[in-house]
């Protein structure tokens, strides 16, 4: 059977945990990662019920959106719901992990689930991250470039938006003189030696940096490794909050706010005025006043969220639509993201459940 260190590099390589905020906590909270899986519950959010819930249908990992130890602990005594959950876990060896930020911050992640769900077509980040890249230069003998850029690719350099395999060569000449005691690759111990090289040069993610250095000194033929690790402050056009698309045609804003409330099953979409047709959108699921100049800036006629406070509608300045469809119900297909990750590489190795505890503490009267 899979263990949850198996379930963890999945949901890693899909959401990597350096792309979480500063604030979050992200990751395994609670279980042993050489624990073998035999069903995972999939939740938003991990609550005593939905933990009961997973001991009852005989699963021992719950997968959740928001983390449950979230603000730091100094005691565990059960004094709080928290607490309780994480005892309730801990008795019944029951594994809890999370992926919160880190899921929101990738291309296909929280927002790009959103976004198919109203429709929207041509998806961005609409806030693309900075510095979470570097460009590593390395100088290889002609006959082993390709060997040495394909274990690159494979370790996860050389990857542009869509585009894939990505590098920069130019052809040059090398000297060195190899010390007394070296097995140099060519040359003698003790004589100068100059040789064709290749400079190479492939875009990475800072957070693969050290596989993608290892790749690099397996299969570069030399016994020392001349390269330069150069931190860039280019944006990573697909790690970022929120997202911006189009729909298929134009609506006008009452037909807008009712497919809001048709696409998520809403029955209240909180709104600001605006009377012009809406093509563009941005949104951001979750809490996501923070980007409401962002969706200004990027032309959006209307920015879909949750959790605005009442001065924040004023932010639209009678430029966009501000539409405010809850907390819960921006990122209630979330589960749908687990779910597909976990079968499409486990298949029916073990069960995998999605909550039937509804875990939204916001009810309405209309």
């Amino acid at each position: 059977m899979p263990t949850v260190q198996a379930l963890m590099r999945v949901l890693e390589q899909a959401a990597p945990l350096a792309y979480q905020e500063s604030y979050d906590n992200a990751g395994l909270q609670c279980g042993n990662p050489a624990m073998e899986v035999r069903g995972v519950l999939i939740a938003l959010d991990c609550t005593l019920a939905v933990v009961e819930e997973a001991r009852r249908r005989g699963c021992n990992v719950v997968v959740a959106h928001h983390p449950l130890i979230f603000k730091p602990l100094k005691r565990l005594t059960g004094a709080t719901e928290v607490e309780q959950t994480l005892l309730l876990a801990i008795r019944h060896d029951i594994a809890l992990y999370a992926a919160h930020t880190n899921l929101d911050n990738v291309l296909q992640g929280v927002n790009r689930k959103l976004a198919e769900k109203l429709g929207l077509r041509s998806l961005r980040i609409l806030d693309p991250k900075p510095g979470l890249l570097a460009k590593l230069i390395t100088y290889v003998p002609p006959p082993h470039t390709d060997a040495v850029l394909q274990a690159l690719y494979q370790a996860g350099a050389g990857q542009i938006g869509q585009y894939s395999a990505c590098s920069f060569r130019t052809s040059g000449t090398g000297t060195f003189t190899p010390g007394a005691g070296t097995n140099p690759f060519i040359g003698q111990p003790t004589e100068p030696e100059t040789v064709a090289e290749e400079q190479v040069q492939v875009l990475l993610p800072l957070h693969l940096q050290s596989a993608v250095l290892r790749a690099l000194r397996q299969t570069h033929p030399y016994e020392e490794v001349a390269y330069e690790i150069v931190k860039l402050e280019n944006v990573h056009q697909d790690v970022g909050a929120g997202m911006v698309g189009e729909l298929p045609e134009p609506l006008s804003p009452p037909e807008f706010r009712q497919r809001l409330k048709a696409a998520l099953g809403v029955p209240v979409v909180k709104h600001t005025d605006f009377e012009q047709p809406i093509r563009k959108v941005a949104l951001c699921g979750g809490a996501g006043s923070f980007l409401i100049g962002k969706a200004r800036t990027a032309g959006a006629d209307a920015y879909v969220t949750g959790d605005l406070k009442y001065h924040e509608y004023f932010g639209a300045e009678g430029r966009l639509m501000l539409c405010d469809v809850g907390h819960f119900e921006s990122e209630q297909f979330t589960g749908e993201i687990f779910r597909d990750l976990l079968m499409g590489n486990f298949g029916s190795t073990f069960a995998v459940l999605i909550a039937e505890t509804l875990t939204n503490p916001v009810r309405y009267d209309c």
